[in-house]
């Protein structure tokens, strides 16, 4: 699909009317990890916490393999936010497909009026999909950045607390944990068996999360297993615009369905692919085999590489912000 009238926006908060209302704190008082539970269910998220801070995103030009869209280098500041330690699991996401708690009292102490019923529902997959690889405590795949940001709208509902996913940004700053080499750990690819998931050690499937060492700020497979989607609009030449001033919590936001901007490689990539500023956008193909027409909301059965990680900030955004970080489909799927 050719890109026309793509609208980019840099934007710290962005106000869209909306129907919801959260109570969660604009102030946190204890900037630490958790584990969020989802209400009705035994099953948990961890949580870390992302401190802010400013860093070069991008890549040098003299960083092998690098690629004309991770660059030029450019200042950006992050603002605090909790990260998913591990990347979302079949476990989690499979209770968002289903629904089946949503009947269930949610966190009475955060007096949500986000109704349940007012987030959308998905579509129910027609094949196992996770191929085949597994699924207890494997990273859900196969689904597109609508889905995965109606889960967090989802999640949000459920506990009160506000989730979306990661910006391009605020991923690559969790990915370098305060490091500005190749790779979270450094410069050698050959040290990569040890922290990822990858073409090289893979054998042709994604595994369970948390089997490989983990970053300095103790997120796990930031490099490799399954690559992650995040907010943003894909925009080859996104970084050519910034100058060389110090951008606030940039995101490009979507105007088209098509690309959307996934990071951190998968299973299937070789190294290069891995790097913490390499960048890849999605593609119509990667539904191709969705049988249903008009094509489906939920379901990219051809991106079995594909998932996805939370984050919550730390500043709450206001109300009429949420539905903009959440998503609504752009155009026909």
């Amino acid at each position: 699909m050719k890109i026309t009238h793509i609208a980019v926006s840099i934007v710290l908060v962005v106000l869209l009317s909306a129907s919801f209302f959260f109570s969660d704190s604009h102030h946190i008082d204890s900037f630490e990890a958790y584990s969020q539970e989802i209400p009705g269910s035994k099953i948990t998220i961890d949580m870390l916490p992302i401190p802010e801070g400013t860093y070069l995103m991008g890549s040098p030009a003299q960083e092998a393999n690098r690629l004309e869209d991770e660059g030029p280098q450019h200042k950006v500041k992050i603002q605090a936010f909790w990260m998913s330690k591990f990347e979302i699991t079949w476990e989690q996401y499979e209770l968002f497909m289903a629904r089946e708690i949503d009947h269930i009292q949610g966190n009475k102490a955060a007096e949500v009026n986000l109704a349940l019923d007012g987030v959308s529902g998905a579509t129910a997959p027609y094949t196992d999909m996770s191929f085949g690889m597994g699924k207890e405590g494997f990273p859900a795949i196969n689904m597109t950045q609508y889905a995965a940001a109606t889960f967090c709208k989802w999640l949000s509902a459920k506990t009160g607390h506000f989730y979306r996913l990661p910006t391009e940004a605020e991923w690559e700053y969790a990915c370098r944990a305060g490091s500005q080499t190749t790779y979270h750990f450094g410069n050698d690819p050959a040290q990569l068996p040890d922290f990822a998931w990858f073409a090289g050690n893979s054998q042709e499937i994604y595994h369970p999360i948390g089997q490989k060492k983990p970053n300095a700020w103790g997120l796990h497979d930031m490099h490799g297993n399954v690559a992650e989607w995040t907010l943003d609009q894909y925009l080859p030449d996104f970084y050519q615009t910034t100058g060389k001033k110090t951008f606030l919590n940039p995101w490009a936001t979507a105007a088209e369905l098509y690309p959307h901007t996934v990071r951190g490689g998968s299973w299937k990539d070789q190294p290069n692919a891995l790097r913490a500023a390499a960048r890849r956008g999605s593609v119509p193909a990667w539904k191709k085999r969705d049988p249903q027409l008009p094509k489906s909301l939920w379901w990219l059965t051809d991106a079995p590489f594909v998932g996805f990680r939370i984050v919550r900030p730390v500043e709450t955004p206001s109300p009429e912000a949420m539905e903009k970080y959440w998503g609504e489909p752009i155009e026909e799927y």
